[in-house]
């Protein structure tokens, strides 16, 4: 029985040995890594920003746990509180998300008594959300919530460069360069 094994493994070494020599790329020998080198990722944009997004959203989430909000839910609430009559439509299309979530959603926040949904003056197929007086409550607060935890969580930053941050962001995903 030894011997049908010795000769199993004398064939893979010899099919590696070929497959070397007809220049099939062969893995490189292990190595210890001290120091994870990021530096072309560091050069990249979209690295950085998932990289601070990660930072953000790391401080944002138990910070609005306390109104019940994830950040999503955050950023539906403070638009309909800053844009009374708005639709799902136009939620979906300013958040960039899909309607079936946006739908859930607004279910959920109407359930919790936070908004109600209202008859469209122009358009009877569409109803127009508005917050309840607890939901414009609850904004009110977490929109202050939020502006703090934003300057916490970039301590490293002066209040000319956050402004400096956000107007190029915006120009990354083409908002309106009214900043």
């Amino acid at each position: 029985m030894p011997e049908p094994f010795i000769t199993q493994n004398l064939r893979r070494r010899t099919t590696a040995r070929k497959s070397a020599a007809a220049g099939k790329p062969q893995p490189l020998p292990n190595q210890v890594v001290d120091r994870v080198d990021t530096s072309f990722l560091e050069t990249l944009i979209g690295y950085n920003a998932r990289r601070a997004a990660l930072t953000m959203i790391a401080d944002f989430l138990p910070g609005m746990a306390q109104y019940g909000l994830r950040p999503v839910e955050f950023s539906v609430l403070i638009l309909i509180s800053h844009n009374p009559g708005i639709t799902a439509r136009q939620l979906c299309a300013t958040l960039d998300i899909l309607p079936p979530n946006v739908v859930g959603m607004i279910k959920d926040l109407e359930t919790r008594g936070l908004l109600a949904k209202r008859e469209n003056p122009t358009d009877r197929r569409a109803q127009g959300l508005s917050l309840t007086e607890a939901g414009q409550k609850t904004a009110e607060q977490a929109q202050t919530a939020a502006s703090e935890l934003e300057i916490e969580a970039t301590p490293g930053l002066t209040a000319s460069e956050r402004k400096t941050l956000i107007r190029l962001l915006r120009k990354i995903y083409g908002a309106d360069s009214d900043c």
